[in-house]
């Protein structure tokens, strides 16, 4: 089966093209400023009266005529619906993963958005709370034909359009990183947005094999309607070649289990290879270790990123 065909049918099961992009209408709702960067909370459209809250982060000196690199972070699930973007901010949760607070100190203007039924983007309604509000969303969109991965990707898109209206970021120097469904997000995606230059998923790679044998309850955007008739999740992400990705995975997660990750890393390779970027694609996977970011991981990440963005 061809690269081609593949990405004709994985764009079919996500429900079709994105509509056509209109204004950001970005807000600016308060600055907040920290040792050595400033927070930014603000807002912009995904679509009309479709507001995504997110925080952006600029080091201090970085400005319109000093511009840097920028990184767009894609938060965890952990089914802890009232964290989102202000885990990788640094305002909230485990400071495993304050990873967007880590970046902006090593120099780049990182953007953290909420996922839609995280953090503020729960249920405007107040009567559905936490996984029934996401379960909720996912339904609402496969009978549109649709589904929660394809206004991921929307959402995803229209980041990385709010990263490029920045006069702080260089707009040919942007990249993407996530852990656990961040990770899933990441190589979501990398095919279909050719500005980030760079991608690093950390813990997430499951497979539809994988997951029928372990009776996985996975995030819901690892679930595209219809797509299994035509390949799995590593075919998703060898779309991304041969822009440069590399992944971090935990020999005892789980949510990835160990005996799928040897084929899927070879069907990503072979992409790479087909195209002469074998440079390009790069895994590890950390004997004895679950479903963490750990600092073997993370160095693996602030060196990707450095290589490829700077």
């Amino acid at each position: 089966m061809s690269h081609v065909f593949f990405r004709e049918k994985l764009l079919e099961c996500l429900g079709g093209p994105w509509p056509e992009k209109e204004d950001l209408k970005p807000s600016l709702r308060e600055v907040m400023q920290k040792e050595g960067y400033r927070i930014e909370s603000l807002t912009y459209e995904a679509e009309q009266d479709d507001p995504i809250p997110a925080l952006l982060l600029i080091p201090d000196g970085v400005d319109d005529q000093h511009p840097a690199p920028a990184i767009a972070i894609w938060h965890q699930h952990a089914g802890q619906y009232h964290l989102g973007k202000s885990e990788p901010a640094g305002l909230a949760g485990d400071p495993m993963h304050h990873t967007g607070v880590a970046l902006v100190k090593e120099g780049y203007v990182v953007l953290c958005p909420d996922a839609l039924a995280f953090e503020e983007r729960q249920d405007p309604t107040e009567k559905l709370k936490n996984m029934m509000y996401e379960r909720f969303e996912f339904l609402r969109y496969v009978m549109q034909g649709k589904c929660m991965a394809w206004k991921n990707i929307l959402d995803m898109q229209r980041a990385i359009d709010y990263l490029v209206s920045r006069p702080e970021v260089k707009a040919e120097h942007i990249g993407c990183y996530g852990h656990s469904m961040g990770s899933t997000h990441t190589w979501l995606i990398g095919p279909w947005e050719e500005r980030i230059k760079c991608l690093v998923g950390n813990c997430c790679l499951p497979t539809y094999r994988g997951i029928h044998r372990e009776h996985m309850l996975h995030c819901f955007p690892n679930f595209v309607p219809g797509l299994e008739q035509y390949g799995d999740t590593p075919d998703i992400a060898a779309l991304i070649a041969p822009r440069p990705l590399h992944l971090n995975l935990g020999e005892k997660d789980s949510g990835s289990p160990i005996e799928d990750i040897p084929w899927a890393i070879e069907t990503i390779k072979k992409a790479y290879e087909s195209q002469h970027a074998e440079e390009n694609f790069s895994t590890f996977i950390q004997p004895d270790t679950g479903h963490v970011l750990s600092e073997e991981m993370w160095n693996l990440t602030k060196n990707w990123f450095a290589k490829h963005l700077e």
